[in-house]
């Protein structure tokens, strides 16, 4: 099975993971010479699919399967009018995804199916959250204590050329989950915990089987699995929420391929979203079963003296990373660690059968690193509010 990726980024980088383990040939695309999935594919091409729609398309005739791995709306929409003359399915759903990406639409859509939402401003007060109706992660998201912080915050994301969300800022363990959907049915998958550096940004993703409770577990899954239906959903989306002493808050959808949250998945359970998702469009059943497991999917770099626990932001950073089974104690981990190098860029996935035991791994890999690098401080900063 040959896939073609589109887009070399972070949700490139995901891509090229889950192919290797399906065991799918990957061929990247991407207009960067220096996209760092390029060097985790088996093979990529510069190339801009929206300049050269007619190249890509032959390239793209070859894949048994195409993948967008990006967010640029110009190029979802070229792939999208030219996907009838793909060598396979069209692993997107653009109609879905033109929903997902505006939170307002979505917001609307999920009150109606007696989604638990955060509370919207004026009537939540402070602490609130101030954030883009259209962009994705923790771009353009403020914290705002005051009527005084409003201004600021707004200004933010009217500089996107965005419209503002206000709402409750919820309290609790930040969650996930991805439903795969045919066009008529869905079916989520695993609850994971994601977890932020001090800037709101994810910086490690826990999946492990006590992320909720088993009642709020199936409500969760359930939330994505009729909002998908819902839409119509032929493709991928994942749900965020917040599990608090209020119970469960749901955040957003997005439907489109995640970065971080299916590793975790695939590397504690065995499950490759990946692969289900290409046997849901394919028309194809299911063949996922679920295996008993944890794991830690989290980003590190070095600065020359210090490891830090970083986002995914800074590891975006990564330059030509590769693929290692074992570096420094850990199971796997994609890096552009060479010996020598001072500053690099890394991301360590451990797995095992309980926390416990993934716990203990994640800390002997820190330990190995900091002491055959030769550094001085290990770094991991939290939120001050979580």
């Amino acid at each position: 099975m040959k896939l073609g990726i589109v887009g070399g980024a972070l949700q490139g980088i995901e891509a090229t993971y889950l192919s290797r383990k399906a065991r799918f040939e990957t061929v990247v695309l991407d207009r960067r010479e220096n996209a760092p999935a390029r060097s985790l594919a088996d093979s990529s091409v510069t190339l801009d699919v929206v300049k050269e729609p007619e190249k890509a398309a032959k390239i793209l005739a070859d894949c048994d399967a195409v993948l967008p791995a990006l967010e640029n709306l110009d190029a979802l929409e070229t792939l999208d009018r030219m996907k009838g003359s793909f060598g396979g399915p069209f692993l997107f759903d653009l109609r879905a995804y033109d929903i997902s990406c505006s939170k307002q639409r979505s917001n609307e859509m999920m009150a109606k199916l007696g989604v638990p939402l955060p509370q919207p401003y004026p009537e939540c007060g402070f602490p609130a959250i101030v954030k883009p109706s259209c962009q994705s992660g923790s771009v353009g998201v403020s914290e705002v204590n005051s009527a005084a912080e409003l201004p600021a915050a707004l200004k933010k994301v009217a500089d996107l050329h965005d419209e503002p969300i206000i709402q409750e800022f919820v309290h609790g363990k930040s969650i996930s989950v991805e439903a795969v959907g045919n066009g008529r049915k869905a079916r989520s998958y695993v609850t994971t915990e994601v977890v932020l550096d001090y800037n709101y940004d994810c910086k490690q993703v826990l999946c492990q089987p006590d992320i909720l409770p088993p009642a709020e577990d199936k409500v969760f899954g359930s939330y994505l699995q009729e909002t998908a239906e819902t839409i119509g959903l032929s493709g991928i989306m994942d749900l965020e929420g917040i599990y608090g002493p209020r119970g469960l808050r749901i955040l957003e959808i997005d439907a489109r391929l995640p970065s971080q949250t299916p590793a975790a998945v695939v590397a504690a359970t065995g499950v490759n979203l990946l692969d289900e998702l290409y046997r849901a469009v394919s028309g194809q059943p299911s063949i996922a079963v679920r295996q008993p497991g944890c794991s830690s999917y989290e980003h590190f770099y070095s600065d020359g003296n210090r490891l830090i626990a970083s986002g995914e932001k800074e590891f975006s950073h990564v330059q030509q990373p590769r693929y290692y089974e074992g570096l420094f104690g850990s199971d796997e981990m994609m890096t552009d660690y060479l010996p020598g190098r001072s500053r690099w860029h890394a991301t360590v996935i451990t797995h095992g059968k309980t926390p416990g035991e993934v716990l203990t791994k994640r800390k002997k890999v820190i330990a190995q690193i900091m002491r055959e690098c030769g550094l001085e401080e290990f770094v991991d900063r939290m939120p001050e509010v979580v």
